[in-house]
């Protein structure tokens, strides 16, 4: 008898293979956004969809404060059509990552959500800023 692990075959090594491609293309991870910036690379575009308070109070090095329902064709097109935004909210118990991830797809931009957000960066034992003053787009 199977145990309840294996009472349902595992996915071939192909089609696994697939998934985790495909996940990866729609998120990140509070480890790669910091290994990136600690490196200077910074093709990418942070952005804090929270509220300006909350903002203000702590967010993560880098990032830019900008509600999703902010996020409009106007203020987006500040950026280049092929900028790569990453978005992040409070942690795994707020969708505003989801709200903001819809909204710039529906804009016809590229975006990835860095999972975890505040909480798994602070998880990760990493360093916030503070302050409402936001990066230059």
């Amino acid at each position: 008898m199977p145990s309840f692990v294996t009472e349902t075959p595992a996915a071939s090594p192909e089609a696994t293979a697939a998934y985790y491609a495909r996940k990866l293309a729609f998120e990140t991870d509070c480890w790669d956004v910091h290994a990136s910036l600690a490196a200077g690379h910074r093709d990418f575009v942070l952005l804090d969809v929270r509220s300006p308070t909350l903002y203000a109070a702590s967010h993560v090095p880098y990032a830019i404060n900008l509600p999703h329902g902010k996020m409009t064709a106007h203020r987006m097109s500040e950026w280049p059509a092929d900028t790569i935004f990453v978005v992040y909210c409070a942690g795994p118990h707020c969708n505003g990552t989801d709200k903001a991830a819809l909204r710039l797809a529906r804009l016809g931009l590229q975006v990835k959500v860095m999972i975890g957000g505040m909480t798994g960066w602070a998880d990760e034992g990493f360093a916030f800023d503070s302050g409402s003053e936001t990066a230059a787009a």
